[in-house]
Order: C-alpha cells, then sequence, then structure tokens
C-alpha cells in the first residue's frame, strides 16, 4: 500500500504546530496503524530528521495511551477499537490520511501527537478510589453482590481512561470517563462509604480541569473503544443529585 499522511507535528508546548505531510511506501495491509506509523519514524530517522513523537505502550488495547486522531475521528472510527489496533486493511491504496492529537483545552498537546492526559489522573485522585480496609482476598461467595449490579460494575469498569470521549466531544466533556468511574465504585458493597463524597469531589476537579459541559450527543458513547454506555452518564448525575440533597462537598 501506499499512502500520504498529514501528521501533525508541533516541536513543545509553546511553539505553534502544522500538519506536514509524509509520502509513505510498502505497508502491509496487516499492519496496525502504530507499526505504520513505526516503519514512517525508521525512514526519517534514516534520513536524519525528527521522528513523530507519540504515545503507546500496551499496544493491545488495553492501557488507552494510543491516543490519535485519525480522519477526524478518534481512534479512527472502527467501533470498539483503538489506534493500536487498527489495521491497516481498513484503508485503501492512495489514501491520504490525517493523523492529529486529542483537541482539548485540559490535553494540552505537548509534542506532535502527544497530548498531557494528566487531569484524568486528577480526577482519580480527587475521590476515583476506595480508602476503606478491605483486609486480604476474601472467598468468592463470601459478599454477595446481585449480579446485575456486578454485570455494570464491570462494564463501567472496562473504561481505560483513553480520552476519546472528550476528543470526540464537540465541548470536550470528560463525563463519560467521570460516569463510569463512579459507577464502578458505587455498584459495589466497597464503594459505598465514601460514594457521596466521591461523587462530589470527583465532578468538582472535572469542572476544575476545565471540561466542557454533557449535551448528551451521544458521541462519547460512539467514539469509546470499550463501547462504555451512555446510560452511566445518567447514573452518574442521579448519583451527583444525591450528594447535593445531602449537602456532600
Amino acid at each position: 500500500m501506499n499512502l500520504t499522511l498529514k501528521v501533525w507535528r508541533q516541536q513543545d508546548a509553546q511553539q505553534p504546530g502544522r500538519m506536514v505531510d509524509y509520502p509513505v511506501a510498502g505497508i502491509i495491509p496487516d499492519m496496525s496503524f502504530l507499526e505504520m506509523l513505526d516503519v514512517v519514524n525508521e525512514g526519517l530517522i534514516a534520513k536524519g530528521e525528527e521522528p513523530i513523537a507519540f504515545d503507546s505502550d500496551c499496544r493491545e488495547g488495553i492501557c488507552g495511551t494510543c491516543s490519535l486522531v485519525i480522519n477526524g475521528r478518534a481512534h479512527g472510527g472502527q467501533k470498539g477499537t483503538t489506534a493500536c489496533q487498527l489495521h491497516m486493511r481498513h484503508f485503501q491504496d492512495g489514501d491520504t490520511i490525517t493523523v492529529e492529537p486529542w483537541r482539548a483545552r485540559a490535553f494540552p498537546v505537548l509534542r506532535d501527537l502527544v497530548t498531557d492526559r494528566g487531569a484524568f489522573d486528577r480526577i482519580i485522585q480527587a475521590g476515583g478510589f476506595v480508602s476503606v480496609n478491605t483486609g486480604g482476598t476474601p472467598d468468592a461467595n463470601a459478599l454477595p453482590i446481585a449480579k446485575v449490579d456486578s454485570d455494570l460494575a464491570m462494564d463501567a469498569a472496562a473504561c481505560i481512561g483513553c480520552g476519546a470521549c472528550v476528543a470526540a466531544c464537540k465541548n470536550a466533556s470528560a463525563m463519560l470517563f467521570v460516569a463510569a468511574k463512579v459507577s464502578h465504585l458505587s455498584l459495589l458493597p466497597q464503594g459505598q462509604v465514601e460514594r457521596e463524597r466521591r461523587v462530589s469531589a470527583m465532578v468538582a476537579q472535572m469542572d476544575a480541569e476545565g471540561f466542557g459541559n454533557c449535551t448528551v450527543t451521544g458521541s462519547c458513547e460512539a467514539a469509546c473503544p470499550k463501547e462504555i454506555s451512555l446510560n452511566f452518564i445518567a447514573r452518574l448525575n442521579r448519583e451527583y443529585g444525591v450528594a447535593l440533597l445531602k449537602g456532600v462537598n
């Protein structure tokens, strides 16, 4: 496959960025998108040019690090697929592909395709944890949990914190991410002690980070590589409403 890449290049957070064209030849359809970028970088290094900076870690679709907007869509737009699991067979020979970083005020660009997603870490630090002493690992049947609750909790826990929901939202809202984290813990017995304080603190931190408001367009759910349901945002709103009624802040 022969392709043309239009890649966002930005030296650092202080410098303006621009799109740069790179002709790419000999791409194998079975390569992943990141493997294709590796090939491009090998060519740039061989020519003495600066390689394209991008984030990656597991390359198995489970860590959320591969935050790329490909042809205007977070992770490339293949349903339930991260950028590292997106294969070049989804493109055609001769295609022009644009590659950009997440676009959100709360995710400032550090260099090229790398953004600072520390805002998500700070939201988790604000309350996305269980601080009670749960002791050692109990027997599986020692703490009964209704199957409907355990299934929902697992669905919420599938969130990998990649930020695609923010990148896809016209308001750069982080509601789906926060909703998944809040719902995961509020559905389990271990999360009940801090339930109201958790949602209040995480929503407050989300607002402090500069994320936009949710207008329920559903773009976050459509872009999410783990297909986190929009229903969790409704659950977050209920949790937050209860916390407000109880005067927890």
